[in-house]
This record gives structure tokens, sequence and C-alpha cells, in this order.
């Protein structure tokens, strides 16, 4: 295949990532053998481009670079131009997002923006740049011209950091083979704001696999101080700004540290595990307001989030009209004369957001004010849908479901899982287990969200076609993702790897880790000569980086329980038992 590197060629893409950035004066590549040969052949280095469809500081950075002639002149003349959707390539992004936190200590985000030396190897990076300089960050095009000219003269040098760049974010382990959890659980307690949830400080995250462990971990002691700060965190998330009071569903993030102000986009990611925690509190404390909140929130997402595929899509812009929030905000005009709204909302002239009023609850409002809302709102253009189907984030979607059927066996969830999942077998299991668009790439996660759905689809329906199922994609998991010299799974497979180094991700991150998901499958699955091997390795990562392996703590705690012959499932122990 001839590359034609003198022009933008992501029209032809499927991503609607990428297709927003069609148009570009930048000549536009997409991660290919044949761009990555182009660089090394002309000795160029490469500008990798990371981001999402619903990123708004990504459309930011295109309005005001990407579509800028003078800019896109510099990078056509100096780099290989590469555009990724991060949801398209998550490997890619966390090979890079690491390398970003090695070069620069301190996290990353998107869009991400990466210089990469001839053979794909990073040596610098970072995230959004403006225009012009300001805030402490230069302009874009000073970084472009400084980066050019620093590879022109330093070019072999650069290229010889390649092993000690690979020794650096290869993960370190300790010897430790097993371990008291109990520490490093209390460490991420003390992490907690105790007054307003989730981290301290802004911007205010749900960190939904952090939480997820204290349910775990509560199911199994009873010990209170595990379940207050998930009680915490589920007021904050269904009366607060975070959640969308009118349509249901969550925002991404709040900018602020008391919830009010979100960064607008929804994530699938989010509302899944949204609905899951919240349905596995619900079974703790089953009050009707926070069902109600289940109900919206799966109806939100049957509504809003089928795609031409009849699975679901990724998410929802934060921006309408060129402005974040236009969709979701009020004016005091617009809702000043509905009646008796301040009763349920806090409504003020002054607004809380920019002269804007973003809705905090009060109190649950009745069907006849939701609907004066909901009728200003139809009025507006809604947020740009990115419709692309994510293997992994289906699967959560369906593990979702069953968890919310147990609190709610009236509404049809389980069977709706069911249904969903009939898709996902015709489209994936009786053909190829893909991610998204391209049918040859495949990562860890997709597989293990997916043995999990089966996991939970089987234990509520007993129907051995799930556990079979579970079972042969576990052993397909094993030869395709499992590195026998380090016993665990590498993020894509073996033999499709096309970066500089294996990537190995024992993380949690947007989504619980992959690792930690299938210990907790194998162990389900009772295949727990393989769990014993994975549970080894994942302590001797957790050893080291600790708050970052949420999940692994649970899976390892499961693992070992049910090693132990004691009474327990995923969710937690019986108390008499694990007191035994």
């Amino acid at each position: 295949m001839i590359i034609e590197i003198n022009k933008n060629i992501l029209s032809n893409d499927l991503s609607p990532y990428l297709q927003q950035h069609k148009d570009n004066p930048v000549h536009w590549q997409t991660w290919s053998e044949e761009a990555l040969k182009f660089a090394k052949l002309n000795s160029k280095p490469i500008l990798l481009s990371i981001g999402y469809a619903s990123c708004h500081w990504c459309h930011v950075m295109a309005h005001e670079s990407f579509e800028d002639n003078e800019t896109a002149e510099i990078m056509n003349l100096s780099f290989v131009n590469i555009k990724v959707d991060r949801e398209e390539r998550p490997d890619l992004d966390f090979i890079f997002q690491s390398s970003f936190q090695l070069f620069n200590q301190t996290s990353g985000g998107w869009p991400l923006t990466m210089f990469l030396d001839e053979n794909g190897v990073p040596f610098m990076g970072g995230t959004y740049f403006p225009k012009v300089s300001k805030h402490g960050l230069p302009s874009f095009k000073e970084v472009l011209k400084k980066i050019s000219s620093v590879y022109k003269n330093e070019r072999e040098n650069i290229i010889k950091q390649k092993d000690l760049i690979i020794k650096n974010l290869d993960l370190k382990k300790s010897s430790v083979l097993n371990q008291d959890l109990n520490p490093i659980l209390e460490m991420s307690l003390n992490n907690l704001d105790q007054s307003k949830g989730g981290f301290r400080g802004a911007p205010k995250f749900p960190i939904f696999n952090l939480y997820e462990t204290l349910i775990y971990f509560y199911n199994k002691s009873k010990h209170k101080k595990y379940l207050d700060p998930i009680t915490l965190l589920i007021k904050q998330l269904c009366s607060k700004g975070i959640y969308d009071h009118v349509e249901g569903g969550i925002s991404r993030y709040t900018v602020d540290e008391n919830w009010i102000v979100p960064h607008f986009e929804k994530m699938l990611y989010d509302n899944a595990q949204f609905i899951l925690l919240l349905s596995k509190y619900c079974k703790i404390t089953p009050e009707s307001y926070y069902k109600d909140k289940l109900v919206q929130t799966i109806d939100f997402l049957k509504k809003n989030f089928v795609n031409n595929e009849g699975l679901l899509g990724s998410a929802y812009d934060a921006d309408s009209d060129g402005e974040e929030g236009k969709y979701y905000v009020y004016t005091y005009d617009e809702v000043k004369d509905i009646e008796n709204i301040e009763k349920y909302f806090e409504i003020k002239k002054e607004g809380n957001w920019e002269k804007k009023i973003i809705l905090i609850e009060k109190k649950k409002p009745n069907d006849e004010i939701i609907k004066k809302l909901l009728k200003i709102r139809s009025k507006r253009s809604k947020p740009f849908f990115d419709d692309k189907t994510q293997l992994d984030l289906n699967c959560l979607w369906i593990s979702s479901l069953v968890a919310a059927s147990e609190i709610l066996p009236e509404k049809g969830y389980l069977k709706l899982a069911e249904d969903f999942f009939s898709k996902i077998e015709r489209k994936y299991i009786k053909k190829n287990i893909y991610h998204s668009y391209s049918q040859d790439i495949a990562f860890i996660e997709d597989y293990a969200f997916l043995i999990n759905s089966l996991n939970d689809l089987f234990d509520k329906t007993m129907n051995f076609k799930y556990k079979n199922y579970a079972r042969i994609l576990s052993q397909e998991a094993i030869d395709k993702f499992f590195l026998n010299d380090k016993n665990i799974f590498q993020k894509n497979t073996k033999n499709n790897n096309d970066v500089f180094f294996k990537p190995i991700d024992i993380g949690d991150n947007t989504i619980p880790n992959g690792n930690a998901i299938m210990l907790i499958n194998l162990t389900r699955l009772g295949m727990l000569d393989q769990a014993q091997k994975l549970s080894d390795s994942l302590n001797g990562y957790l050893n080291i980086y600790k708050n970052h392996m949420m999940t692994s703590l649970r899976a390892i705690d499961y693992f070992n329980n049910i090693k132990d012959g004691k009474n327990c499932n995923e969710q937690g122990c019986r108390i008499d038992d694990e007191n035994n």
C-alpha cells in the first residue's frame, strides 16, 4: 500500500473522532504500519495526537490549532502526523499516557500530544497546548518549532534513549506472593473526602473501582467504615449537578469539589458503572429514591445510547452549538414560572454557574415539573453522539442490567440483558471477538468483561450455555494474551503488537482493570491453577502500585477466600464463614 502522506486521509476512517478531523489542513494519518514505515524511511519524527469524540479540550485544541493553516503548515513540514481515537485503541492510549507520566511526573489527559522518534518511541509530550502562550503554557507553534529543531540536532541521541525508556516504562514487581490487604484499603479510605465524597479537592470523579471494592469489603465484614463513604458518594451523585435530573445519567466528573458543575460529557462506561454500584447499594439500602434514579438512568441509556447495530454507543459530547453544557443548563427566566420548582431544585436568579442554573435537587420533583423542563430542553440541539460500539463496555452494560434485575425484578432487566447478549453472541462469539471497528484488534478487557457478563448471566439464570461460553473464552484469552514468563495478561494480543514494547496494564482506569477482572472470572469458573498464577503476579505488582489497583484488591481477596474453601462470591462472603 502506498501511503498518501501529503494529504489528510481520515475521511476513510469509521471513527467519529477521526471524522471530526477529516477536514483539518493537517495531513493526518492513522496509526498504521505504512505511516510508521514512512517516518522511519524519511527519518521524520511523529506527532501523535490522541483524543475522543466527546472530549471538550480536544475540540478546543482542534479549533485553535488543527484548523489553523499556519500551524498545519509547520506540522506537515516537520512531522508525520498521526491521529488516534483512544477508545478505538486503548492500548496506544495506555502506553503513551504512561510515557507522558514518565516524562512529566504528573497524570496525563486528553488531548494527549506526544512526540515520537522515527521508530515510534516517545521522547517528549504534553496534553493541551494553546494557540498563543497563556497560563504558563507555551503556544503550540512554539512547541512544534522547538521539537523539530531539537530532533534535527539531537536525533541520534534521542533514538538511543529507547532502551532506557522501555526500562522505565516496564512495571516493577516485588517477590511478594501474598500480603495483608487491609492496610492498602485503609490507606485508600484515609484519602477520601469525609464530608463531600470522592477524593479530596477538585475535580471530583466518582472513582467507581474504589467504591466497588469498598462495597465488596462491606458485604464481607459489615463494617460501617466501608459503607459510609459509599452512602455519601451515592447521595452526592444522585442529588447534585453531576446527575441529569431531567433525563437521567451522570456526567464524567465535576470541576468543583461540591459535585455541582459537571464537565457535561456523558460516557457509557461511567453510567454502566453507576448502575452497577447503585444496584449493589440498593441491595443493602433499598430506598425508593435511589431505585428511581436507577430506573431513570437505565431508561436514559435505553433511549439515547442505542446505535444502529442495536448495541450501545460510547458517549455524548459536553458541547452543543459550540458551547459547553448548553443543552443541560437553564436560565432563571426559563424556569421561574414553573410552579413550585424552587421546592424541588435550588433556583437562584443569579444562577450557580456562569449566570445559568445547573439543577441541584432538594427532593424528588413530580412528573409535571420534569415534563416542563424537558419541553424547554427539547427545543435545543442535542450534543453529538459517538455511536461507536465497544465490546467491553456493552458487556459492562449487560452486567449492570443483571445487577439491577436483582433489585427491580419486575422491570424486565434480566430479559433485556439476555436480549443484548444475543446481539453480542451473533456479532462476536459466533464470528470473532474484537473491540470496536477493526476485526483484527481485541484487548484483554473485551474478553474480561465478556466473560464477566457470561458469569453474571449464568449465576442469575443457571443456563449452562453461558458458563460453557465463559470457559471457552477464558481459555482463548489465556492463549491470546497470557505471558507465561510474567504470569500476567498483556493488554493487546501477543501476536498483533504494533507498538515498541509489550503493554502490561495492572491499574484501574475509566473501567476496572482487565487483569483483575480476569482473576475474578477464573476464580468464579473454578480455574484455580491459572487463577493462582495470576493472583501471585498481581500481588507482586500490588505491593508497589497499591492505590492504583483497587479492583485487584478485591479480586485477590476473593480468590484467597475461595481457595480457602470459604462461602464467598465475587460480591463478598458470608460473615459467619469469614469469621471461622
